[in-house]
């Protein structure tokens, strides 16, 4: 579904936001913390349900490459060294669509858990 092809990926001077533009017009600034702590590998969402972990700390997160993965996907590297999440077209858009309810949910998670955005410690 060509709605969901992007024309531009843009990473911030700051490296703090990706801009991603698709050809139906649709536009989203992501902030480079949500992408981190809504990252799609393995290592945040688990191997299966109910082994998706909340990572904390990551409120200033930058980052620091953009890799394409085929034709449906980026690889985005982070300045703490996660880079094994895959980000596709379709994925980028749920963010961009859905990012602040995503967010939302995550900032309760760490509330729930006594964790923050800026204290970093082992994922749970």
């Amino acid at each position: 579904m060509s709605e969901n092809w992007p024309t531009e990926l843009r990473v911030s001077q700051d490296r703090q936001r990706l801009t991603v533009a698709f050809e139906n017009g649709a536009r989203y600034e992501l902030s480079a913390e949500m992408l981190r702590v809504l990252s799609p590998s393995a290592e945040v969402q688990g191997h299966g349900p109910g082994q998706r972990v909340t990572v904390p700390g990551k409120r200033n997160v930058c980052i620091i490459s953009v890799v394409p993965t085929g034709n449906y996907a980026v690889r985005i590297g982070f300045d703490d060294f996660h880079d094994s999440g895959i980000y596709t077209w379709s994925y980028l858009r749920e963010l961009g669509e859905k990012g602040d309810e995503l967010f939302a949910a995550y900032e309760q998670e760490l509330a729930d858990k006594g964790m923050t955005r800026d204290r970093s410690e082992k994922p749970r």
